[in-house]
């Protein structure tokens, strides 16, 4: 979960919303029929909480840089060499650095290190010796995205 594009997301339909509620409460309450005053209230609140969700759901999708590697990167795979924690997350996952040896069609063999939020049901599939699919960028061959 990428925490700082969720937060920049929050606050800025917050601020958007805030400016929403001073227009309404500044010019556009006093030109509504009288007694609609409590439909107006819960369908600003519907309207924050539409916001909130779909903006959340949209900063928590991968980067575009991301979604490319995956779209476009050369297929490879990497064998586990080491795998050690680097510490605890929020969501009852750990940050893991793993030491891959990557291997690419066309090119050389190399290794690599990556830091994967792992789950503790995915670990038997991130023990020392397993293999696993990557994407590595053609131009970068330091960045790569696993495939599991």
């Amino acid at each position: 979960m990428n925490h700082e594009r969720i937060l920049r997301t929050v606050l800025g339909i917050s601020a958007c919303y805030v400016v929403l509620l001073a227009v309404w409460a500044g010019w556009l309450i006093e030109h509504t029929p009288p007694g609609t005053m409590p439909y107006q209230i819960a369908g600003l609140l519907g309207l924050f909480g539409f916001l909130i969700g779909v903006g959340m759901m949209l900063a928590n999708r991968p980067t575009r840089e991301d979604r490319r590697l995956r779209k476009r990167g050369l297929e490879g795979w990497a064998r586990i060499d080491d795998a050690h924690s680097v510490g605890q997350t929020d969501h009852a996952t750990e940050l893991t650095e793993l030491e891959l040896t990557l291997t690419v069609p066309g090119s050389e063999t190399y290794s690599g290190r990556v830091v994967y939020d792992l789950s503790p049901v995915d670990r038997p599939r991130f023990a020392v010796g397993e293999t696993l699919s990557v994407r590595v960028d053609p131009q970068n061959r330091d960045r790569i995205i696993l495939c599991p």
